[in-house]
């Protein structure tokens, strides 16, 4: 009877360990995951409505540069402190206000769009909206790994990604579409400002649970402390090293409109296709590995990923069919995705709580940093060389940094399944 009890346990945890929807079983995880959602495909919206309303009243491609600088700016500047509020302070608190912040600025956006206010009172907006999102983000990401047990970090991963990626794909169709129905980008502002609200009201009932918050003096070896754990963690290091390069040397998206038009030879609606291909690839993959098992090997897993997706960028690089580089782009966003789930689990399960914020804050500004000058080195490189020598050599690059992550890092190359540190 003994033997029998032991087995059916350990079958249970067996099922446990391998449920598809072992985060999504907790409440406030749930709140905390749809109200996010929620927020992305607002801001998604909100994106495009900016940048729709403000080509149309200026037509310069300039004024559409700053709109991006505009909100990562103080999103750097901020980083450290930032940081430090988000495990100094209550998160949940931290997460409201920036929230709030940002219902504001949509609503102030719908106003200035009514209006058609100046452009530097769009753009102080903008900063603001960039000043919310600064603490919003580390807030979020240390927060929501109190709201399930770290037996879930896994799955959670899977599923933190699977949001941002339908909001990816939901959110620029959504606020294309309420443009072209409403005839103005006002409207937009409002429902990126009601999404807020629903996203506020879903954060206000979760319930914060009591952790050990940092009680030195604020220093700026206190500040600094999130880069310091991330130095001396040294595969954590190699895990935003190698995603970092990987996004800034094989990002082909900034470039879509020239392979579309001038290789490709296909219209807008094929564009479409070819910028939401990368998004419904990860979306794909990230439900995939909610299925899946653990993966036993994560540092082979995160190695090859990155190296399939070079060897996709090369490929679509070359390519001159229009369905075979939608099937790379889709290919590249679902390689991109193992190595997301992977990063954000072990860079979870190794912070301590009290850093959480702080390594948030630096890892979303490797982020930042990637994506921003990841589109700004494709396009100077393209119009060095042109953009097949530009994409074509970015692939390359992502594979070189492979081999050197896993010459100076050798560790990450033996990292098994994560489940270990669990």
């Amino acid at each position: 009877m003994s033997l029998n009890k032991k087995n059916h346990n350990h079958q249970s945890a067996k099922a446990t360990q391998h449920d598809p929807f072992a985060a999504l079983r907790f409440r406030d995880y749930r709140l905390f995951t749809l109200g996010r959602l929620l927020l992305s495909v607002g801001s998604q919206m909100q994106t495009v409505a900016i940048g729709w309303e403000l080509y149309e009243r200026t037509n310069s491609a300039l004024v559409l540069g700053g709109v991006g600088l505009a909100q990562v700016v103080p999103m750097i500047a901020l980083t450290l402190i930032a940081g430090d509020v988000a495990d100094r302070r209550s998160r949940k608190l931290t997460i409201l206000l920036s929230v709030m912040l940002l219902t504001l600025c949509s609503l102030a956006l719908a106003v200035l769009s009514y209006t058609r206010g100046s452009l530097f009172l769009i753009y102080s907006c903008l900063a603001l909206i960039g000043i919310g999102r600064a603490f919003l983000k580390p807030a979020s990401d240390a927060i929501m790994w109190q709201l399930i047990p770290v037996s879930a970090f896994t799955n959670a991963a899977t599923w933190n990604s699977s949001s941002f990626q339908l909001a990816s794909v939901a959110g620029p169709a959504l606020g294309g579409l309420g443009i072209a129905v409403l005839g103005n980008a006002t409207g937009v502002y409002v429902l990126a400002a009601i999404a807020s609200l629903i996203c506020f009201i879903f954060i206000a009932v979760i319930k914060e649970k009591k952790v050990e918050r940092v009680t030195e003096p604020i220093s700026l070896q206190a500040l600094a402390a999130g880069a310091k754990f991330i130095w001396d963690n040294q595969l954590i290091l190699a895990a935003i090293t190698l995603d970092m390069f990987a996004v800034l040397l094989g990002g082909a998206v900034a470039l879509l409109p020239v392979f579309a038009k001038d290789i490709l030879k296909v219209g807008p609606v094929e564009l479409g296709y070819l910028q939401a291909a990368p998004s419904i690839g990860a979306f794909i993959m990230a439900i995939t590995l909610a299925y899946l098992p653990p993966l036993r090997k994560a540092g082979p897993a995160l190695l090859w990923s990155v190296v399939g997706f070079g060897v996709v960028t090369i490929i679509f690089g070359l390519s001159r069919s229009f369905w075979l580089s939608l099937v790379m782009l889709t290919l590249s966003g679902a390689l991109d995705s193992i190595s997301v789930v992977i990063r954000h689990t072990l860079v979870q399960i190794r912070t301590p709580n009290q850093l959480r914020g702080r390594v948030a804050a630096i890892n979303s500004v490797f982020i930042s940093a990637s994506n921003e000058l990841g589109g700004f080195e494709s396009g100077l490189a393209a119009a060095l060389f042109g953009p097949v020598v530009s994409v074509v050599g970015g692939g390359i690059g992502t594979i070189l940094v492979v081999i050197a992550t896993a010459t100076i890092w050798p560790g990450i190359a033996k990292l098994g399944s994560l489940q270990e540190y669990e």
